[in-house]
């Protein structure tokens, strides 16, 4: 994955914008995770609602995706994701040159309406674009980090027929900007290729 992660602020050992972007380090796989899901409920729904899509992370925990698409037969399609996590973790994470790490955990509200949310219109499917973004809060815990973290971001891409008609996500066309804000404050500017 190519990257370009902007911390806002000093470089104190962890200080507020340093625990944001750890924070986004160990979140950033799930967000991958999670746009798989999504495609892959998309491609075997039948109706409105998706079938429920679930994961586990690397170390522990679920990663659930619920959600609804657009009815009709249009190849342009909204979908509305909601991104449900019990002890998600996808194991210690680098966090810098020297091989340091960082695991967290991370949980999300049990209610859908609550959870974090991808609004995401799809374009000229299978084989066209899609754009979208993420919003809403997990609730996280482990090495020196614990609170809330609220993420905000917006993301672009292409989609690619997967081999058998479905729609899927074009690995390396996924651009995702925006930003990710702990409970006291701490920032961390987003801008990722997936």
């Amino acid at each position: 994955m190519a990257s370009s992660l902007i911390a806002c602020g000093s470089d104190d050992a962890i200080d507020s914008d340093e625990e944001a972007r750890r924070t986004y380090l160990a979140l950033d796989a799930s967000i991958g995770k999670s746009l798989t899901l999504g495609f892959e409920g998309f491609g075997v729904g039948d109706n409105a609602n998706i079938p429920d899509q679930m994961t586990t992370g690397v170390e522990a925990g679920t990663l659930l995706i619920t959600g609804k698409v657009d009815a009709g037969n249009s190849d342009n399609k909204g979908m509305k994701l909601n991104v449900g996590m019990v002890d998600y973790s996808d194991g210690a994470v680098e966090i810098n040159d020297d091989g340091e790490t960082v695991l967290i955990v991370f949980n999300t509200d049990p209610d859908p309406l609550l959870q974090p949310l991808f609004d995401m219109k799809l374009m000229n499917y299978p084989n066209g674009t899609f754009l979208g973004t993420l919003i809403g809060t997990y609730f996280m815990s482990g090495d020196d980090i614990n609170g809330e973290a609220a993420i905000n971001v917006s993301f672009t891409g292409e989609t690619q027929d997967d081999g058998t008609g479905a729609t899927e996500r074009k690995p390396g066309t996924i651009q995702i900007t925006g930003s990710v804000v702990t409970e006291d404050g701490g920032t961390f500017v987003v801008d990722v290729t997936l």
